[in-house]
């Protein structure tokens, strides 16, 4: 009797350890994927060194666990922790790096992409069509209290990178330890922005259209059919979705465990119908990148179409967005580009869509950009955050300003009323940053 009550008692301990075990392994996914991808994106891409990454990107209780392997020979970091969950995650010339997941490691390692930049040299050419500095100033900007205000944000919730671009006539710029005008750095949810940007680019040329069907053709059979690329655009699907890192949900599963996040996101079911709410979703952003592959005439022109014909264009030389595995971009996501070029891109919406004197973007797009989703309270538009609602970021500054935000803090300011872009990249944490106070002090070195 007493071994029988032994067995079951040893069985149950088996059984709950066994159960912790798997919870721990579900998890281990998720963190050693962010890791994996994380220092492998910020040692190719922002040419950090692996010690700088894992101490202070790193620096959160779970994605501070891993042990991360550099492979230099193969591209690769693999990521794992006690053991389990083991990922990696592969560097491909010109696409970045990408979570191997389910996917075949050879097909993935061999991807690649050459860009074609325009034959000209930057240093050579005033900003923002190149990077030469004028030395004149304004006589509207009073630079003390410009350098005073930049000065004091770069000492706050660990900022990395402050850009203001005035017009298309002056640019003033300061960098934290570690950082220079030269290093990419991650944009976040900024991808989003992007996304948006290059959906206006097809619009003008007529190869989307913001009503009716989507090229999603899995949904054309169901209630989905109604979801307008409109409604996508403005996070106002009606897709269920759970967007909530602070456990295993949709987003999670998507960027760290897929291997093809836009066929995740495509499979979601819907909750509520199209224009009926607003909810957050990043796997809306993927499948807005899966309409703009199948809206480009191949693979070739798809992956080429955001480097011909947004960043050459605007001056964007480092800007690169990353590829998953099966060669999508993460539109939700994965963005890398210098601070400059950030504020470049500001600039663009800045000046209504107009580089110049090309039209990039088309009529009203900024427009509509910059409008209210109906169901968003008025603080978000088209891929876009509005200065706007109840509870707008920026209370003390102009109610139209518009916005990419990115995860840690990542943010382009564009600001119509001044002809402005403020661009801030940085490492914080929620509180951290006081981006009201930073915005407003910027304003106010303005005459």
């Amino acid at each position: 009797m007493k071994i029988k009550r032994l067995s079951i008692w040893l069985l149950v301990i088996i059984a709950f350890l066994g159960g912790i075990i798997y919870g721990i392994s579900m998890f281990a996914i998720i963190f050693n994927g962010y890791a994996a991808k994380d220092v492998c994106s910020c040692i190719y891409l922002s040419e950090r060194d692996q010690e700088s990454i894992e101490k202070n990107d790193l620096n959160s209780f779970f994605v501070g666990l891993p042990t991360n392997v550099w492979d230099k020979e193969n591209r690769t970091i693999t990521s794992s922790f006690l053991g389990l969950a083991t990922q990696t995650a592969v560097y491909r010339d010109g696409l970045g790096c990408a979570l191997i997941n389910d996917a075949d490691f050879e097909t993935v390692k061999n991807q690649k992409y050459k860009p074609v930049f325009p034959n000209i040299n930057p240093d050579t050419i005033f900003w923002p069509y190149g990077d030469k500095l004028r030395d004149s100033i304004p006589a509207n900007i009073n630079i003390g209290k410009l350098k005073k205000a930049i000065n004091a944000a770069l000492n706050e919730g660990h900022t990395r990178a402050i850009v203001v671009a005035y017009d298309t006539l002056f640019m003033e710029e300061a960098y934290n330890y570690g950082f220079t005008k030269d290093t990419r750095i991650l944009g976040w949810s900024m991808t989003k922005s992007i996304m948006s940007t290059l959906v206006g680019i097809r619009v003008k040329q007529n190869k989307l259209k913001l009503e009716g069907k989507t090229q999603i053709n899995e949904w054309y059979n169901d209630e989905r059919s109604k979801i307008s690329l409109k409604n996508l655009l403005q996070m106002s699907s009606g897709l269920e979705w759970e967007e909530n890192y602070s456990k295993i949900c949709d987003a999670t599963i998507m960027l760290f465990e897929e291997s093809n996040t836009a066929k995740y996101a495509i499979a979601s079911e819907v909750s509520y119908p199209p224009d009926s709410v607003w909810y957050y979703s990043s796997g809306t952003s993927n499948i807005i990148s899966e309409i703009l592959k199948r809206s480009s005439d191949s693979y070739e022109d798809y992956i080429s179409f955001p480097r011909e014909e947004l960043f050459n264009k605007i001056g964007m030389r480092s800007m690169l967005l990353e590829t998953d595995a099966s060669g999508t971009f993460v539109g939700s996501s994965y963005s890398f580009g210098t601070p400059r070029d950030w504020a470049r891109y500001g600039l663009l919406y800045a000046n209504k869509g107009y580089w110049g004197n090309e039209q990039i973007l088309p009529d009203d797009w900024v427009k509509f950009t910059s409008t209210p989703a109906k169901k968003s309270g008025g603080g978000y538009g088209a891929q876009f955050w509005l200065n706007g609602g109840k509870n707008p970021e920026l209370p003390s500054c102009p109610d139209n300003i518009f916005f990419a935000d990115g995860f840690n803090g990542q943010r382009v300011y564009i600001i119509p009323d001044y002809k402005l872009v403020i661009v801030r990249m940085g490492l914080s944490k929620k509180g951290e940053f006081n981006y009201d106070k930073f915005v407003r002090s910027i304003l106010d070195a303005f005459e």
